[in-house]
């Protein structure tokens, strides 16, 4: 393993290993202060059956624990890099874009996993693809207190803008659709012309898929089996789990010049507004709903989906979906 501290003073010098035998995939995860789950995520990742590649951790500030932890590992594939501050996960990952070996680059969330042949499958699909910067994703497994479920359920079609696909369901369940952080695979090149926004907290990922899917050369394209493990409700705090609307509202608008008038009032209906029934938060609902016809379109499942988050607590429409997507899968 390498160790970098980012901040260094004059008298310090990175070693870098491996200068004349550079990897063909840069894996980039960021944390802080998860040690052991960090571990497993980047054992997952130096378990790949692609052999040529680098696993970058981003110590996103100060945390020698989790750094000590990373250095029992001994792969010499494995660098670490502690940084003085925290700058949030989009910073971190291009911090570990800008460090990176790599022609690709592929992401991983500390607490995820990947099956091992998740590398080899995205980079054979990327290598024969049509489009000068493919962006692979891969279907996912959702581990969740209910069981198991693969995830997204249907790729996008050819035609669909992106932002329906993320946002304007055609059924009445939850992960119909999905492009999850760590499923994504992409050049570095591509990254380099276009970082993650770096003042979102939260979302920074659809916002970065949205900016680049507009750009010419740039198509998305899926491994259409599970290549990696998304540990959901399983007591792990997830930034993508905080309960802030207003937080979602505001980037929502901020980002409305990217995604379809559908698309606007599918995100309010299916995002924006669970969380803001999940804290009782009514005085939200007329609002929401203005801002939805105001400057959306309004479909009759979004209504319905609009009307269900409110009337339904969490927990009843998580036992539902449960319920009809074990039933969908036999």
């Amino acid at each position: 393993m390498e160790f970098i501290q980012a901040e260094k003073t004059a008298d310090q010098n990175l070693v870098m290993l491996n200068e004349s035998n550079q990897p063909v995939v840069s894996v980039v995860i960021p944390t802080l202060n998860r040690p052991q789950i960090v571990v497993r995520g980047a054992r997952s990742a130096l378990s790949q059956t692609v052999k040529s590649i680098e696993v970058i951790v981003i110590v996103d500030g100060p945390d020698r624990e989790t750094v000590n932890a990373l250095s029992q590992i001994g792969d010499p594939r494995l660098r670490v890099i502690e940084l003085p501050k925290n700058i949030g996960p989009s910073g971190a990952r291009n911090t570990g874009v800008r460090e990176a070996k790599g022609t690709w680059i592929a992401f991983l969330d500390d607490d995820d996993e990947w099956f091992p042949q998740k590398l080899e499958r995205q980079l054979e699909l990327a290598n024969n693809s049509d489009y000068d910067f493919p962006v692979i994703a891969s279907r996912f497994i959702s581990q969740t207190q209910k069981g198991d479920f693969i995830y997204p359920r249907r790729l996008p079609n050819l035609s669909e803008h992106l932002s329906e696909y993320l946002f304007a369901r055609q059924s009445f369940f939850q992960g119909e659709t999905c492009i999850q952080t760590s499923t994504i695979f992409v050049k570095k090149e591509l990254m380099q012309k276009m970082p993650l926004e770096e003042k979102f907290y939260r979302h920074e990922d659809w916002e970065w898929l949205l900016r680049v899917s507009a750009l010419e050369g740039v198509g998305l394209e899926f491994v259409p089996e599970p290549m990696a493990i998304w540990h959901s409700e399983m007591g792990i705090k997830r930034l993508s789990n905080i309960k802030d609307w207003q937080y979602s509202l505001d980037w929502i608008r901020s980002t409305r010049n990217l995604v379809t008038p559908k698309a606007y009032s599918g995100f309010i209906a299916t995002i924006i507004t669970p969380s803001a029934s999940s804290v009782g938060d009514w005085k939200a609902f007329f609002p929401l709903l203005w801002e939805a016809i105001r400057w959306g379109k309004l479909r009759p499942i979004d209504i319905f989906l609009y009307l269900t988050m409110w009337v339904f607590p969490e927990q009843v429409r998580q036992k539902v979906r449960s319920i009809f997507i074990k039933k969908f899968k036999t």
